[in-house]
C-alpha cells in the first residue's frame, strides 16, 4: 500500500516563498514517478513539477519553471516542492501523486494511482 501525506501548505502574500512536503511510501516497484500536481476551485487539476525516481530528472510545467523546485531526500522517503515568487494564480489545493507514465505524459493525472490529500496554499496580492 502506497501511502502519501503532504504538509506545508498555507497563507503567504504574493511574492513569498513556501515548501511544501510530501512523506511517502518507499516502492519502487510501485511506482517511477513522484509529482506535484495542484487544483484551484473551478478548474482542472495539472501537474506542475515531477522527479522521475531512478534517473533523478526533473520536469515543470511552463508558468512554474524556475520560481518552483522539485527535490527528494531518500533518506527519510520525502519529496519537497519549494515555490518561490508565489502569485495570486498559484493559488490551489497541492497533491501529491505517485504513478509510472512515459516521460511525455508526466502531467497526465490519469497516469497516477496514488495520492495525497492534499495541501491548501493561499497567495494574496
Amino acid at each position: 500500500q502506497v501511502q502519501l501525506v503532504e504538509s506545508g501548505g498555507g497563507s503567504v502574500q504574493a511574492g513569498g516563498s513556501l515548501t511544501l512536503a510530501c512523506e511517502f511510501t518507499d516502492a519502487p516497484h510501485l511506482y517511477t514517478f513522484l509529482t506535484w500536481f495542484r487544483q484551484a476551485p473551478g478548474k482542472e487539476r495539472e501537474a506542475v513539477a515531477a522527479t522521475w525516481l531512478r534517473l533523478r530528472t526533473t520536469y515543470y510545467f511552463d508558468a512554474v519553471e524556475g520560481r518552483f523546485t522539485i527535490s527528494r531526500d531518500n533518506s527519510f522517503n520525502k519529496a519537497y516542492l519549494t515555490m518561490n515568487n508565489l502569485q495570486p494564480e498559484d493559488t490551489a489545493m497541492y497533491y501529491c501523486a505517485a504513478g509510472s507514465p512515459s516521460s511525455n505524459l508526466w502531467r497526465s493525472p490519469e497516469k497516477y494511482p496514488y495520492w495525497g490529500q492534499g495541501t491548501q496554499v493561499t497567495v494574496s496580492s
